[in-house]
């Protein structure tokens, strides 16, 4: 099995501007949901996103030989990460659905801020410092100036705000669990059985809250999907686990501020949403805090993909 102890070898510059790039289709991913919701259904788009993943992931690791085989007390351990990971991607998609995507990118990327709350209360040795402390403030000053916007936020934004940062919260949750328990698995396995557990749930809901699970399909939708699908749900993991194998956590820790940032612009660029300077400040406080969070750390465990967005 794998462990977590990452490679100390420091990225060059070819490694980081491909983990740059990650970074940035990471970020962008909220723009894609945007997209495919123009002409699907919330959950419906979750269910196709995640079948398209379960199959590129799945060949991928038949592929590479990887073992699929889990020992019956795991059962339950992946039982609960499915269980959270349903539920957070299923506030995701009904959040998007309501609220604006550079909006939903800030408030997803709170949710290191949340794990470093919950590690302190849940991970012997993972304490908060003052310098964590610092980060926190800033991150969820951030989160302050979003939720302080009023001009042109709907009843609906607000619904969709809040979903999202339950999202982040619950996927902290199934992050600090997953830390917990991650040394008895190959980290495909991790990915790969949520998504298959999702799927079924994604499309029942979208049966029955969707309304209409699928009124058109254009060029644009299809893409967006696919991006969601093989690019970050199933590419994407493959590519940070691998880095995450040659290079030192902390390396690709220190490149996770383009997120939210890459997020917000493209929002804007692309579905021309508008950037106030509510939007501003809280990318410069969520970004920031990212980076005070994340210099000079030099212990942590591993990061996990994204799998949260």
């Amino acid at each position: 099995m794998v462990g977590d102890t990452p490679n100390n070898q420091e990225l060059p510059l070819l490694a980081a501007i491909f983990t740059s790039i990650l970074c940035i289709g990471f970020g962008s991913n909220a723009v894609a949901i945007k997209i495919s919701l123009s002409g699907l259904g919330a959950f419906t788009t979750a269910g196709l996103r995640f079948s398209i993943a379960t199959l590129a992931i799945f060949l991928w690791a038949k592929i590479n030989q990887r073992s699929f085989t889990i020992k019956k007390r795991q059962v339950h351990q992946l039982f609960i990460i499915s269980m959270l990971f349903t539920v957070q991607l299923g506030l995701l998609y009904f959040g998007l659905n309501k609220t604006n995507a550079s909006r939903g990118t800030l408030l997803i990327n709170l949710q290191p801020f949340f794990v470093l709350f919950l590690a302190h209360c849940f991970i012997p040795g993972d304490q908060i410092t003052k310098r964590k402390i610092l980060g926190l403030f800033m991150g969820f000053t951030g989160m302050a100036m979003v939720f302080l916007g009023k001009k042109g936020i709907t009843t609906d934004i607000q619904t969709g705000d809040f979903m999202i940062l339950i999202t982040a919260f619950i996927w902290a949750c199934n992050t600090v669990y997953t830390k917990k328990i991650i040394n008895a698995f190959d980290p495909f396995q991790i990915v790969l059985y949520p998504m298959i557990f999702s799927v079924p749930f994604f499309f029942l809901a979208g049966f029955l809250w969707d309304g209409t699970m699928i009124a058109y399909v254009n060029v644009n939708v299809l893409i967006a999907l696919l991006y969601q699908g093989l690019v970050i749900a199933s590419f994407g993991f493959v590519a940070w686990n691998n880095m995450l194998q040659k290079y030192r956590a902390v390396s690709l820790h220190s490149f996770l501020f383009i997120m939210p940032v890459s997020g917000v612009l493209l929002g804007g660029l692309v579905l021309e949403e508008p950037i106030t300077f509510n939007i501003l400040l809280a990318l410069v406080l969520i970004v920031s805090g990212i980076v005070v969070v994340n210099l000079k750390a030099r212990k942590y465990a591993p990061l996990f993909p994204p799998r949260g967005v």
